[in-house]
């Protein structure tokens, strides 16, 4: 199992999905550090943690800035312990006709789901190939896997981080730090998804049948199992998706 150290730190981590992980991984003992531009918004998350018993810090980081990343790992090391499992959770689902894609959302999409996927993903890797151990999570969409009409942003930059998390794996994996590569392909059971639903659907997203949707603490589960892995046989790429869900 690919465990260098008692500390999950947590980047581009929400109220979703993230949020799950960071309970799964506190209940399992891990010291967890949420990494977003704005630790007020994960306070909500820490307190749970603690009144349960667990431990875990907000950090504010902006995952697009190569000195505000080294900065975030460089301090939780010092402050808080040996990170033994990263997850990259960043990404903005932009939705755009390419007429309408400018330069810049292009630029920004790129920036944040696969630039920042880098800088975390290099230094956490700094950090674990000296002790032989580690995991590095990534969470992507479907838009991972195919390009569809409107996301040549969001897909191109998707595209870019799954060939990353790749070469990652390839190099690492012998080096003992287990990269994966997660693709939530569905919906996932959150307020805000439930809220973009409702808009377009209105109440009857209050009946869609059950499993329809992804709970996030579903998703933490198959996380906290990739971390526990044995390395004789490592999962790289892992797709989610409820039962009913088409592909």
């Amino acid at each position: 199992m690919a465990d260098g150290g008692a500390v999950a730190l947590l980047v581009g981590a929400g109220d979703a999905i993230g949020a799950a992980v960071a309970r799964r991984c506190a209940a399992e003992g891990l010291k967890v550090c949420i990494a977003r531009r704005d630790a007020a918004k994960s306070q909500a998350v820490v307190d749970q943690i603690a009144a349960k018993g667990g431990t875990a810090r907000a950090f504010s980081a902006d995952a697009r800035q190569e000195s505000a990343v080294q900065e975030l790992f460089a301090t939780v090391e010092r402050e808080v312990g040996p990170i033994g499992l990263c997850l990259f959770n960043a990404g903005s689902n932009v939705n755009t006709p390419l007429t309408n894609t400018s330069s810049n959302l292009f630029q920004k999409a790129w920036e944040l789901a696969c630039y920042a996927g880098f800088l975390t993903g290099r230094e956490a890797a700094r950090r674990m190939v000296p002790r032989a151990a580690g995991t590095i999570l990534f969470t992507r969409a479907t838009a991972s896997l195919r390009g569809g009409p409107g996301f040549a942003a969001f897909a191109s930059a998707k595209f870019g981080l799954r060939a990353l998390a790749q070469s990652m794996a390839r190099e690492l994996g012998p080096k003992n730090i287990h990269v994966a590569h997660l693709v939530i392909d569905g919906g996932v059971d959150s307020e805000a998804i439930r809220n973009r639903m409702r808009a377009r659907i209105g109440d009857a997203v209050d009946s869609l049948p059950a499993d329809s949707l992804i709970k996030t603490s579903s998703i933490a589960e198959a996380y906290w199992s990739l971390h526990r892995q044995p390395r004789d046989a490592w999962t790289h790429e892992l797709d989610l998706r409820p039962a009913i869900e088409k592909w």
